[in-house]
């Protein structure tokens, strides 16, 4: 062999040292890459693990739900324009499952329910609603059971069958004039809303509900002064809320309401407020006060996050339980208690004179 094809020991020498710096100065990018995360394409397992146990640790931190809304019913007999919870579908859980989701809150620390829709009375004629209503309290023993209505499909003989069960309950009423509610939508046929609210309220009574009233303030009610028709009626609270967009429901292409007509300002809502200052029982609710300060579940007992203006839905209670989907709802549980949403809800602690 020729010798200038025979290495030298320093030579081969050198050569090795040359390889392992070089496999060195590989492992240890390669491993920067995987800890960091760094490696295009893709995130690095070592960032996997933290990300799945930040999730678990979000799931153990996951905020108690105190108080629950569930829109049990998309489906409603008024048409009223501004409605942020609109009939995109007819689903209703069967009572059964709907039961064990209200179990399963109970039993994560749920001590308010309200059941709103939709219409809850219009879903068969009001004995879904009263029959969860009656388990809400006697078999769970939550200390508030309340209702949101339109008003239009309750009887008489509800309260009779289901009232001893209902702490709270709260009718819907935008304005205190006939047409302005006709322009609004809040009506069916030629009944009168307003008829019907006052009805409602002997009722509550009569029977030992208490009774709270729910306005929408929007463009066509904003300049009202209904202090003394407020004052008349007596609810326990007159919750006052500004009228919301939420995308996907009254706002955007894929809605069922165009709501931006209703809208109003942050300076005509507090106008609103100001002129009825001297109403005890008022509690307002501007935008950012409503937004993401409810708990609410849709009728697949999913909770929606409206973070984002819309809602975005978890995945349902009924199947990976309260605490992981509740991680997912976006509540902003500071601004719960700071809007008032913690109160005396209980009938038998309001010491109402009936």
């Amino acid at each position: 062999m020729p010798q200038s094809m025979v290495a030298s020991p320093k030579m081969l020498l050198r050569l090795c040292i040359n390889f392992l710096w070089s496999l060195k100065a590989i492992i240890f990018s390669k491993l920067i890459n995987w800890t960091k995360g760094t490696c295009e394409g893709g995130t690095s397992p070592v960032q996997r693990v933290k990300d799945k146990l930040a999730s678990q640790r979000k799931v153990q931190q996951a905020m108690t739900p105190t108080s629950v809304n569930y829109h049990f019913t998309r489906k409603c007999n008024y048409k009223c324009g501004f409605c942020f919870h609109t009939a995109k579908t007819s689903f209703v859980l069967p009572i059964d499952e709907a039961k064990r989701g209200l179990r399963l809150l109970k039993e994560s620390g749920m001590e308010k329910i309200n059941f709103s829709g939709g219409e809850p009375f219009l879903h068969e004629k009001g004995d879904f609603l009263g029959k969860l209503v009656q388990y809400c309290k006697q078999d769970l023993q939550l200390p508030s059971v309340s209702i949101v209505s339109n008003g239009s499909m309750i009887k008489e003989s509800w309260f009779q069958k289901y009232g001893e069960y209902l702490d709270i309950l709260a009718v819907s009423c935008d304005s205190f004039d006939e047409e302005t509610n006709q322009l609004i939508g809040r009506t069916q046929g030629r009944k009168s809303h307003l008829d019907g609210l006052f009805k409602i309220r002997n009722w509550c009574q009569q029977y030992r509900v208490a009774f709270k009233i729910n306005s929408v303030i929007n463009t066509f009610n904003f300049d009202e002064d209904m202090t003394e028709s407020i004052v008349e009626l007596n609810p326990v609270r007159w919750k006052v809320f500004q009228c919301l967009l939420i995308d996907g429901e009254n706002a955007g292409e894929s809605a069922l309401r165009e709501a931006e007509r209703f809208v109003i300002s942050d300076q005509q809502f507090e106008e609103f407020l100001d002129r009825h200052s001297r109403v005890s029982c008022l509690v307002p609710e501007s935008n950012e006060k409503m937004r993401n300060s409810y708990l609410i579940l849709d009728e697949y007992m999913r909770f929606l996050d409206c973070r984002e203006g819309r809602k975005d839905p978890s995945k349902s209670i009924l199947d990976v339980g309260v605490k992981a989907a509740i991680s997912f709802s976006g509540f902003d549980e500071i601004m719960f208690l700071k809007r008032g949403g913690k109160y005396v809800w209980s009938k038998a602690d309001m010491k109402l004179e009936w």
